[in-house]
């Protein structure tokens, strides 16, 4: 792969690039901008520390809808205290802006510490979200071929997409006319994730020229860059495939599926595993790989409602030791997925990236997947071609103890797996070029409707979590918009009582939707509270504080216990991200508003038996016909 710039330059990057992050976020430092084959220098501002005033007033409207009087009167004193002058507030806040002051990003190594590399829970499920491809149909006659055919080309759209990268050819992203860091774009190809027993470890290999094929639960190693930089033809592409399947064609034990554990427990398993030196070697070539292809079997019967659902579950989880699971490296950033009926598309290990630079490659797959067609797809000659070992089964060799880890492996996902259940669907009434007619947000306007939608199930409202990018800082990784402001519980309060006026039911809208919008752009440019909030807390633990009382109070409890976890992740082609909710009682909700559609990723846990994700997709699809109706018919009475 040629690089366009001086070979100081490339040194540079490269050795940037492959430093191992343990905890930290030293690889976080690369934040570069790209474009027209020029690598320049990022002059993006740092991410603010918001003013302790500011944070603490928009906090206060965003827990007043949990509250009732007499609790928001308390939390109210518990603000006052806390934020007055000498308080604890003051003291944090200085302490906070002085590290702001000497760091790049005051956030962002804190961050991957705790929100990813330090969580513990399972990566299935809690944290990994799954994005499905456009649909395919591969015939029963040929569907071997079909599917390896479809995943050479996945591989070949993902390499011509790394290229970009190493060539300095991507166009760098923009909100509007700031541009957005670009940093997550540069890890998602060769990095893993180690399991420690209290902390993981991420490590970068951007120079790797192999790729890992999965198929029965067993590890290809699988060279598809030449040491002249050259990429693997079509045809020698297929061939490989082809000879990786003939390698590994019994399943074997899972021995994926321990990736899939509590990252406490995974790490003690990781031990015994690489113990055994032929196992540790053969996760190293994994850890190096680009990124993993899984070539699946077909999904078990799980009782979706739809495709579209059955895709979603394949990329979440696999369909538990019976289906998929073990035909994963959890670890890994990137996973394709193609499945034996045409079900496509990739999990993704969520600590170096979010989703939209995952959507953006997605695009960028499908597009070229598109002008390619079926031009040099039929199997070559691979071993003139490759290196002798150029295809290489990976060995696992299993004591009684990694065996016994792998059975419990299997029974805890298969638990998960039973108790994760998903509605995915197309809103087929209009997109956002309706939405946009009416001139209104059309991600306000959704996030409302979601908010409707709970209220109208659950009779009150709901902690409301919207991811937001701070990329226009330097490291920025996300922020929350709360969603479920005063103003949107009043909308949705007075939306469902049937004495109230279409008249005060659309100015309310309005209210709500202006509210939200306003909340988001404050969010997208540092201002939101939940970073900082956070930021604070952290503070006062690691300076051996007493836990302030805001931080133990009813109002920060209930606003923080998010029962909608939502997220807007836009892409070009008919996709949808999706994963799991964040709490036990909640839902989850992904969506890719398109011009004249809407698609929906909607989770919910079946140990809440107060939720369910079929019951959210009626009463959203409700609230979102609803609220259409009500804007478009006030309008039109207008003019």
């Amino acid at each position: 792969m040629n690089y366009t710039g001086s070979d100081g330059e490339m040194n540079f990057f490269h050795k940037l690039l492959s430093r191992t992050v343990s905890g930290k976020v030293k690889g976080n430092d690369v934040s570069l901008l790209f474009t027209n084959g020029r690598m320049l220098s990022n002059n993006l501002p740092k991410l603010p520390v918001p003013p302790l005033k500011k944070t603490l007033e928009k906090y206060l409207r965003t827990v007043k809808p949990h509250l009732n009087p007499d609790e928001f009167r308390n939390t109210t004193e518990i603000v006052k205290n806390f934020g007055a002058p000498g308080g604890s507030g003051e003291k944090l806040q200085k302490m906070l802006e002085d590290r702001a002051a000497k760091k790049e990003n005051w956030l962002s190594e804190w961050w991957l510490d705790n929100a990813y590399l330090g969580y513990r829970l399972p990566l299935v499920v809690y944290s990994s979200p799954g994005l499905v491809f456009p649909l395919r149909n591969f015939r029963k006659e040929s569907v071997m071929e079909e599917q390896i055919e479809f995943a050479a080309k996945i591989i070949l759209g993902a390499l011509d997409f790394k290229k970009l990268i190493d060539g300095n050819q991507l166009e760098p992203d923009k909100l509007g006319e700031s541009y957005l860091d670009m940093s997550q774009y540069y890890r998602l190809f060769g990095t893993i994730r180690t399991p420690g027993p209290n902390c993981d470890e991420l490590t970068l290999n951007p120079d790797s020229r192999h790729i890992i094929v999965a198929h029965n639960n067993q590890f290809c190693k699988v060279d598809v860059i030449h040491k002249d930089g050259s990429i693997l033809t079509p045809e020698n592409l297929v061939s490989a495939l082809f000879k990786a399947v003939a390698i590994t064609t019994h399943v074997s034990p899972p021995v994926g599926i321990l990736t899939t554990q509590n990252r406490n427990t995974w790490s003690w398993a990781y031990a015994e595993l690489i113990a055994n030196p032929d196992n540790q070697l053969s996760i190293e070539v994994i850890k190096k790989a680009l990124f993993l292809v899984c070539l699946d079997k077909e999904m078990p019967e799980l009782g979706a409602p739809n495709r579209q659902t059955v895709a979603a579950l394949q990329m979440i989880h696999g369909g538990g030791s019976f289906g998929n699971a073990g035909n994963r490296w959890y670890d890994k950033t990137i996973q394709f997925i193609v499945g034996m009926t045409g079900e496509v598309g990739l999990t993704y290990e969520h600590s170096p990236a979010e989703g939209p630079p995952v959507a953006t490659m997605m695009d960028h797959i499908m597009q070229f997947i598109n002008k390619l067609g079926h031009q040099g797809m039929e199997p070559g000659d691979t071993i003139s071609h490759l290196r002798k070992d150029g295809v290489e089964l990976l060995e696992f060799k299993f004591n009684s103890d990694v065996k016994k880890a792998i059975e419990i492996a299997k029974r805890d996902l298969d638990m998960l797996v039973k108790d994760l259940e998903m509605t995915c669907f197309t809103f087929e009434d209009f997109g956002k070029s309706s939405l946009k007619t009416l001139r209104i947000s059309p991600d306000s306007f959704i996030q409302v409707a979601i908010q409707l939608a709970f209220f109208r199930i659950h009779g009150e409202p709901g902690a409301h979590y919207e991811s937001a990018s701070t990329r226009k800082f330097k490291d920025g990784r996300t922020e929350t918009i709360r969603s479920c402001l005063p103003e949107v519980v009043t909308f949705c309060s007075t939306m469902l009582d049937t004495k109230a006026s279409d008249k005060d039911k659309y100015s309310l809208l309005l209210d709500a939707i202006d509210c939200h919008k306003r909340y988001a752009i404050e969010a997208v440019n540092g201002e939101g509270i939940d970073r900082h909030l956070f930021g604070l807390k952290l503070l006062a633990i690691k300076s051996g504080m007493d836990l302030p009382s805001i931080f133990l109070d009813h109002g920060y409890v209930r606003s923080s216990h998010m029962r909608l976890s939502t997220s807007q992740v836009n892409a070009k082609c008919d996709s949808f991200m999706c994963f799991g909710p964040l709490v036990p009682d909640g839902y989850g909700c992904c969506y890719n508003p398109r011009k004249t559609t809407i698609n929906f990723g909607l989770s919910a846990f079946n140990c809440s038996p107060t939720t369910h994700s079929s019951q959210f997709r009626e009463s959203l699809e409700r609230s979102l016909r609803d609220m259409y109706t009500l804007l478009f018919e006030n309008q039109k009475a207008k003019l």
